[in-house]
């Protein structure tokens, strides 16, 4: 049988006290984010959080009574107000419709909840009459460990944590990307790179994944890790086109742009269309363009957008679903859902030039 991870053991681990191990592990003050983020990621590899009872319940949900009205519970939807995630945004917006929609057909409410500050969440966080948690986007592992602490069931949408274990609800990125890749490649297309930075977040890695296990299977060259098109940066704030730009001068110059641009959104796809533009080349005459996500502006490109429709409002959905499930079996094994994406085909494609 393996030795239950104490407190102790993680402190022995790291070269710390105990009592910088609780205060961490129990969300409160005292002790600076890096040690804190420390002390999460060695419990996490050590087992800690995979024990039964491993928290000290810093928070105490109310027992819930046979009888109780379940019209009067809520499920709390964690949006973090970082890299455009909020309800006005084309993608996200319609992905809390979704959950929105079907908390309503159960009889259920939703708080929506926007703050990304792990101190401040605390204070706000009140598990009385809530079921769970729905998390959309990207959020840090201290939230997570908040909501973990306490006891809430969680799903996460379109993001995952290698630290806090929960079910996750994601678009097929990488079999819809592979098969966007093989229908460029269909078209004639042999020289194709890849736009995004991998690392923003889960779902682009996968698109990338797709987009390099297409060339793979075709017998292509594949770029290299260290390509500066899978590192670009300013995708918070959306200066990348500056990096862009510089990237496609200097192919320009040595005439060694690739005839398709695979973009990991919509929203990179639109971004660099206009550089393109600009630059003087014209879409998809001399390089076609596609994108991720068929967000609304997609159709109002110049030409519109070549790209992959994610069902937005289904994954939201979904989550909701399996949220309901996990409370009603809270011991079932965890799940990553994958919803199909589907290519949507408009006028940004077109077979390579001479």
């Amino acid at each position: 049988m393996a030795k239950k991870v104490t407190m102790q053991k993680i402190a022995d681990h790291l070269g710390v006290s105990k009592f910088v191990v609780s205060k961490s592990l129990s969300g409160k003050g005292g002790v600076n984010e890096t040690t804190r983020e420390r002390v999460i990621q060695a419990a996490s590899q050590l087992g800690y959080f995979t024990q039964k009872n491993a928290y000290v319940q810093s928070i105490k949900r109310p027992p819930q009574s046979a009888d109780s009205d379940r019209n009067k519970q809520s499920v709390l939807v964690l949006m973090p107000n970082i890299r455009s995630q909020t309800q006005d945004s084309l993608y996200w917006g319609k992905i809390v419709d979704g959950i929105a929609l079907a908390l309503d057909q159960e009889g259920l409410g939703m708080v929506i909840v926007s703050e990304h500050r792990t101190d401040n969440f605390v204070n706000i966080l009140n598990p009385n009459g809530l079921l769970g948690l729905i998390g959309v986007g990207q959020i840090s592992t201290s939230l997570l460990l908040e909501v973990h602490r306490i006891g809430l069931p969680m799903v996460l949408i379109d993001h995952e944590d290698p630290l806090i274990p929960s079910d996750t609800v994601f678009a097929n990125n990488t079999d819809s990307m592979t098969r966007l890749s093989n229908h460029l490649m269909g078209t004639g297309h042999t020289e194709l790179h890849f736009i995004g930075n991998i690392r923003y977040s889960r779902s682009f890695r996968d698109r990338w994944i797709g987009f390099r296990s297409a060339l793979e299977e075709n017998g292509m060259k594949t770029p290299a890790g260290d390509d500066e098109m899978l590192q670009l940066e300013g995708m918070d704030d959306g200066t990348f086109d500056e990096g862009f730009k510089q990237w496609l001068q200097r192919r320009k110059k040595t005439k060694s742009l690739p005839t398709a641009l695979v973009c990991a959104n919509d929203f990179i796809a639109l971004t660099i269309s206009d550089v393109l533009k600009a630059e003087g080349f014209v879409i998809p005459g001399e390089v076609s363009v596609t994108g991720f996500d068929n967000i609304e502006d997609a159709t109002r490109g110049v030409p519109p957008l070549t790209t992959v429709h994610v069902p937005k409002e289904a994954m939201g959905r979904a989550a909701v679903e399996k949220l309901l499930n996990r409370i009603h079996n809270p011991a079932a094994p965890l799940e990553k859902i994958l919803i199909a994406a589907d290519i949507v085909h408009r006028d940004s494609v077109a077979g390579p030039r001479a």
